[in-house]
């Protein structure tokens, strides 16, 4: 079904070739980085993950929240989610594969990724990274084109693919909490040392994803011939906006916790968030920026007049989106280390080498979604 990807119009076939040069860029501010070390980037002893292992964290999250279209589909049978199941999972599949393209371009040597398949560890939290983010691609690649070949045939999907659906479902909610406990599991870090860092990361997986999800919807259904249904994008309206509301409220409850209890070394990482720490401000504008998206996204989304309307509604998802980016994609991952174990601190700003190795990861994401949404699109289109 891949040659269905081949064919297109000329806009279709300008985005593929521009998606095609920003991976070309990045690949060569890649070959700068492997030349030259992570020298090159903003990364320094004290702050040993930036901008690659930020952007980890946040599309783990994108990529479990496939789990909000397949289980209310497959598992109570939610016909509305229908159409739009596949472009879930096809996500997951683009998202996944920017997560490991970002572990392997800060890992600076890309060849000791394979130390993890030689002398495997089972009580390291990474190794268990490893396992359920490569079983959680082959699921959604699996499972999806099983689907999608049985839909090109009109004939229902094997039976024997059910199994593998029903899996995907835990499998989702595992990637983003085992990502989580490498955060939680670290003693030595007050910021990232709670117990509803797994909570956080899935509520606000649970909204970024879907949100991503109904603009694309948004978006195909003005400029393309496929309609996802307005039911079905208010279903994920609803999921979205539950699911940012649970988000805020955990990081509410990680603020009373911090300050209520005025334990120095937590509440030093927030207040350098917020305010800024002894003239350092790296993060609040950043800091800030999250907040007033995020109030922005729970005004238009809770009231059900802004949430009913095209317009109104793509403002906010695009204002969970950046929010969420924001917090789970650069604010969570670098204030865990500012101010580090000895108070000292080093601020982290990334270079050029760094973003635009970023944008290349980003392009090919989009890339290889675009083309799987190509495949997609059209065989739902002809058996229409």
């Amino acid at each position: 079904m891949l040659e269905k990807a081949l064919r297109g119009n000329k806009s279709y076939f300008a985005w593929i070739g521009f998606l095609l040069i920003l991976v070309g860029m990045g690949f060569g501010f890649y070959l700068r980085q492997l030349g030259f070390g992570l020298g090159v980037t903003g990364m320094s002893r004290d702050v040993s993950w930036g901008l690659y292992i930020g952007q980890f964290t946040f599309l783990v999250g994108v990529a479990a929240s496939a789990v909000m279209l397949v289980l209310p589909y497959y598992l109570h049978n939610y016909k509305v989610f229908g159409k739009i199941t596949i472009l879930g999972e096809f996500l997951a599949v683009a998202a996944v594969t920017m997560c490991l393209s970002f572990i392997v371009v800060d890992l600076g040597r890309p060849d000791r990724a394979f130390n993890v398949l030689l002398y495997p560890t089972p009580n390291s939290v990474l190794f268990w990274d490893m396992v359920v983010l490569n079983g959680y691609l082959f699921l959604n690649i699996f499972v999806g084109w099983t689907v999608l070949e049985a839909e090109a045939k009109s004939v229902p999907p094997p039976k024997w693919i059910k199994p593998f659906i029903y899996l995907s479902i835990p499998w989702a909610v595992s990637i983003h909490t085992v990502t989580a406990f490498l955060y939680a599991g670290l003693p030595g870090r007050g910021f990232w040392l709670s117990a509803i860092m797994a909570p956080r990361f899935l509520g606000s997986a649970f909204a970024a994803g879907p949100a991503l999800l109904i603009l694309i919807c948004l978006f195909l259904r003005k400029y393309t011939k496929f309609d996802a249904g307005w039911e079905a994008i208010q279903s994920l309206a609803k999921i979205v906006t539950y699911a940012m509301i649970l988000s805020v409220f955990f990081v509410l409850c990680e603020l009373f916790t911090v300050f209520y209890s005025q334990i120095p070394e937590h509440m030093y990482h927030f207040l350098y968030l917020f305010v800024g720490l002894h003239g350092h401000t790296g993060m609040m504008p950043w800091m800030w920026a999250s907040t007033i998206l995020a109030a922005i996204a729970l005004i238009v989304l809770i009231n059900p007049k802004t949430r009913n309307s095209p317009g109104t509604l793509a403002i906010g998802c695009a204002a969970v989106f950046f929010s969420l980016w924001i917090e789970k994609g650069i604010t969570l991952v670098i204030t865990g280390y500012i101010p580090s174990p000895l108070e000292t601190i080093t601020e982290y700003h990334p270079t050029l080498t760094e973003i635009g190795i970023v944008v290349g990861v980003w392009a090919l994401g989009f890339l290889i979604m675009s083309v799987l949404y190509k495949v997609a699109l059209t065989v739902k289109t002809e058996s229409a």
